[in-house]
């Protein structure tokens, strides 16, 4: 069973604003395979109700700190997709007609790039596909970029313009606690929204943190 990390309640005289900033793919993968080593399942993806998600990452991130009355500011999705394949077409017009119109939800999206095959530790020739005559699968793929600095950047960015007092972070990434660590420097209290014990360098890097698996049912889509 998950545990929150709780911290020394914020006072301030006025009501504190929570902005939420999810990393996508970061999320949803890290709760599908949560999801399957509970259930032993092979192949699940958990369906989000993405409509709620971020208010409801305010509200968890409000009860991990103690407050009371808080002011939701509103919560960035950031998310990755590949324009080369139909599905990849099909979850960026999903993102941006769909998810992007909820509201106080934002949606940032970009397009992965080709990622280079491996190569052979001998002759340091490419493998483009995998040797298998069974399979012959593409072993190049895509790989995200972008999604890491935008939420720093927006992070950082909104903090400067006084947008918030508090920050709701959904990732396991710990390359994100170096940003986190300067926030918190500067007055601001980041939260993360994880799944402990993964992202132990995050959760230990934030004022506090909460575990979204342990309260998944509240986030599933009917």
């Amino acid at each position: 069973m998950g545990t929150v990390a709780t911290a020394v309640p914020i006072t301030t005289t006025q009501t504190p604003r929570i902005r939420v900033f999810v990393d996508y793919w970061n999320l949803q993968l890290t709760m599908n395979e949560r999801v399957r080593r509970a259930t032993n399942q092979q192949d699940v993806r958990f369906q989000f109700d993405w409509k709620k998600l971020s208010g409801w990452l305010a509200q968890k991130a409000s009860e991990a700190t103690g407050i009371v009355n808080y002011r939701f500011d509103g919560g960035i999705i950031y998310a990755s997709y590949n324009p080369n394949t139909t599905e990849g077409r099909k979850h960026h017009g999903w993102l941006t007609t769909w998810l992007n119109r909820q509201p106080g939800v934002q949606v940032i999206s970009y397009a992965r790039h080709p990622k280079h095959a491996p190569t052979c530790q001998s002759c340091h020739h490419s493998i483009p596909n995998c040797p298998r005559p069974e399979c012959g699968a593409d072993l190049s793929g895509t790989v995200e970029k972008g999604v890491d600095s935008a939420i720093v950047t927006d992070m950082i960015r909104l903090a400067w313009e006084d947008s918030y007092e508090i920050a709701v972070i959904a990732s396991s990434d710990a390359d994100l606690v170096p940003a986190v660590q300067f926030l918190n420097q500067k007055g601001r209290k980041v939260i993360q929204a994880g799944f402990p014990p993964s992202g132990v360098s995050l959760a230990t890097a934030c004022w506090a943190s909460f575990d979204v698996f342990q309260h998944r049912h509240e986030i599933e889509r009917p």
